[in-house]
């Protein structure tokens, strides 16, 4: 019985068109990440781009999908996060810890990280110590193709912000340091 089930793997696996192989070798896949934009020659069809924003439900980060028309970059995409939810993510029980604030990023020349200036014009509603607040904004912003890890300043100077195992670091930050925070439901 074993010596059947083999030859008819062997012969599925020769039947494909595919040629054997001596050994492995690499594989270029023809993929590009989700936000990068199509060639000029492409006109994109509307929904084309997909924008991923954390948000907050039940006091944990939720991603929320949406699709969009255009190619965000980070400042759209940080505005996005900042209006809030919209109806179908309200629905959901989806909610932000972001309300009010004005933050501006900017991008290292050549590098992966975001600067996020985080402006203090009403002291009510600066960022504090919220550790779903900063989390929301570094896993939106890693979720992008070309931001790796985040940094927040106030007047040029790195601040100090929780990590969500509650220490406080002035490093650049990852999706991974606020993974715990993630829900998946």
């Amino acid at each position: 019985m074993r010596r059947g089930t083999a030859l008819l793997a062997v012969a599925l696996v020769a039947g494909c068109g595919l040629p054997a192989d001596d050994e492995p070798h690499s594989v270029s896949l023809p993929r590009q990440p989700l936000t990068a934009p199509l060639p000029s020659a492409v006109p994109a069809r509307p929904g084309a781009y997909v924008e991923i924003l954390c948000l907050v439900r039940d006091g944990r980060l939720v991603q929320a999908v949406r699709r969009i028309d255009t190619p965000p970059d980070a400042q759209r995409h940080l505005d996005d996060l900042l209006a809030g939810p919209d109806e179908s993510e309200r629905d959901a029980g989806m909610t932000t810890a972001l309300t009010g604030l004005t933050l501006t990023v900017t991008r290292s020349p050549g590098g992966g990280e975001a600067r996020v200036e985080v402006a203090e014009t009403d002291e009510s509603k600066a960022i504090t110590d919220d550790t779903l607040t900063y989390g929301q904004v570094v896993c939106t912003l890693t979720s992008r193709a070309d931001v790796s890890a985040v940094v927040f300043t106030r007047d040029g100077a790195r601040l100090e912000v929780p990590r969500a195992n509650g220490a406080l670091s002035r490093d650049p930050l990852t999706g991974p340091d606020y993974a715990a925070l993630i829900t998946t439901a």
